[in-house]
């Protein structure tokens, strides 16, 4: 179901044909840093560069018969250079270029996925100033808590948003490494000049000391940094989906012409996107628990992790990119309904300006435990009888003592609530 939306850039870096570009890459490399070292003739160079080529067709059916891929792929070459390939992953071992090629291929990933964070990030930036002031119900437990504005929650996902990117460039930077170590990452048949240059002309860093492979710490902090970004998602569309019910209606996904939300009832909108969404992310939480067993190897390497990370890793790759443009599609066609934001507000009578009117009584000299127990009392009459908690607030005796009616009015003052959202628009939109 997923394959149809994968996004062309993505998918094209964990294609096999740029797999094997990445191998081949990395092998031509390793051949000219020892014809530098004299290790191997500028010639023999020369007609490896000019005839090295594959075919994805030849390698899946040597790799029949071989059972080993990068065995497989060198045979192929092989086959079209001709004596000279035997200068070709001179005096090193399958690790030096898979893992090398997987860093690369995740750090181009890394550039797609923080490009998509920055999208989103534009869009969340410029919908939360739009509702800067754009007062709603805040909502603690999923129950009415009081007045805030809609433009908060969506200064509150940019900020999240723009963690993100800094946990992203965390994890670019420890996955930006490369090995060619050899064997068991002693360096036993290959000069350590090999892998400065390699790395050094692909952008990498050498790791400090790996075995047969790059320790898979890299690989778990870059999965798991985007699991989070998953769940950064799942908590936005989760948001949306529940603001989207029939009985809230404040904000509500983009339904297209022509769309349909079920073959049998035509009035439902259902925020399918946003549960797309939500499903993805426990998938993508799955493939960083797998990261993260994979962490633990047996002695210098065994092969545990590599079945699992030609799953885990492209697909959380592919994912997160699809989830993060489908999320910005979701904010920037989000459809808001102030008016009912309004309604809501006003859906149980007052009653969430409640603290407001307890407060104003204690600065008004009455006893907090005194105070919260007749606000409380009026609160529970208003829930229990249907009443209007202004309107029993302002014939309370006991309230009317401590608070003129112009008073008590200040108290239901959307106005107070909204106060302070520009100093925290200050703090998060300050860069």
């Amino acid at each position: 179901m997923i394959e149809r939306y994968t996004l062309p850039r993505m998918g094209a870096i964990w294609s096999e044909e740029n797999k094997f570009a990445k191998w081949l890459e990395i092998e031509l490399l390793a051949a000219q840093a020892q014809v530098k070292l004299g290790l191997v003739p500028a010639k023999s160079y020369r007609i490896i560069k000019k005839k090295a080529r594959f075919s994805l067709k030849r390698i899946q059916d040597l790799e029949k018969s071989t059972g080993h891929d990068l065995v497989a792929f060198l045979n192929n070459l092989q086959e079209n250079i001709g004596p000279e390939s035997k200068y070709l992953h001179y005096g090193m071992t399958s690790y030096d270029v898979e893992d090398t090629a997987l860093s690369l291929r995740m750090k181009e990933s890394a550039q797609i996925i923080s490009e998509d964070l920055i999208d989103l990030g534009k869009v969340l930036k410029n919908k939360a100033i739009k509702y800067k002031k754009t007062a709603c119900i805040g909502r603690t437990h999923g129950v009415h808590a009081e007045p805030t504005s809609f433009g908060l929650k969506l200064a509150l996902w940019y900020a999240e948003n723009q963690r993100n990117i800094v946990r992203l460039q965390q994890a670019d930077a420890a996955i930006s490494v490369g090995r060619l170590a050899c064997s068991v990452g002693n360096f036993a048949h290959l000069d350590p000049r090999v892998e400065v240059y390699v790395c050094k002309n692909l952008g990498l860093k050498p790791a400090s000391v790996s075995t047969q492979v790059l320790q898979r710490d890299r690989h778990a902090e870059f999965l798991t940094t985007l699991a989070i970004m998953a769940g950064t998602c799942e908590k936005i569309a989760l948001e949306i989906r529940s603001l989207q019910r029939t009985e809230i209606l404040e904000a509500e996904e983009p339904f297209a012409r022509g769309q349909k939300g079920s073959s049998s009832m035509p009035h439902k909108r259902n925020p399918v996107s946003c549960e797309r969404i939500c499903g993805l992310a426990r998938l993508v939480r799955s493939y960083a628990l797998a990261a993260l067993e994979n962490m633990a190897l047996w002695h210098e390497r065994d092969i545990t992790h590599s079945s699992v990370e030609r799953i885990i890793i492209p697909d959380s790759c592919i994912l997160v990119d699809y989830m993060l443009v489908l999320l910005r599609q979701v904010i920037s066609g989000m459809r808001v309904y102030p008016e009912n934001m309004l309604a809501n507000i006003d859906r149980t009578g007052g009653l969430v300006f409640s603290q407001r009117v307890l407060s104003r009584l204690i600065t008004k000299g009455m006893v907090r435990q005194k105070a919260y127990a007749v606000v409380q009392g009026l609160a529970m009459r208003a829930w229990e009888e249907k009443q209007n908690f202004k309107e029993l607030v302002l014939k309370d005796k006991s309230i009317n003592a401590k608070l003129s009616g112009g008073e008590i009015k200040e108290c239901f003052d959307l106005g107070y609530y909204l106060r302070r959202v520009d100093y925290i628009y200050k703090r998060v939109f300050r860069k």
